[in-house]
């Protein structure tokens, strides 16, 4: 996964697709907008990997994820373990 502060949001690429999550900062949060990976990885649970990788870069920069984005909020009602890096 890498962060893309020029387009604001964080990617992952698998077999040359792309997932990504779309954010804004504000202060030390990273408040995410939207969740979306292209057609073919849909379904191979490359979004689940984006929200695991953007939550260990959060705890590895001490940051605090916020998420507006219904897939997101979802998927941290999925993975309690996760709840360290929120608000």
């Amino acid at each position: 996964m890498i962060d893309n502060p020029d387009d604001q949001r964080f990617e992952l690429t698998e077999n040359g697709f792309l997932a990504w999550a779309d954010y804004r900062v504000q202060g030390s949060r990273y408040v995410i907008s939207h969740v979306e990976a292209e057609p073919p990885l849909r379904g191979t649970g490359a979004a689940d990997r984006l929200m695991d990788a953007i939550v260990a870069h959060a705890r590895a920069n001490k940051l605090v994820i916020e998420s507006r984005c219904s897939y997101a909020r979802i998927w941290f009602m999925r993975h309690p373990d996760a709840a360290d890096v929120l608000p």
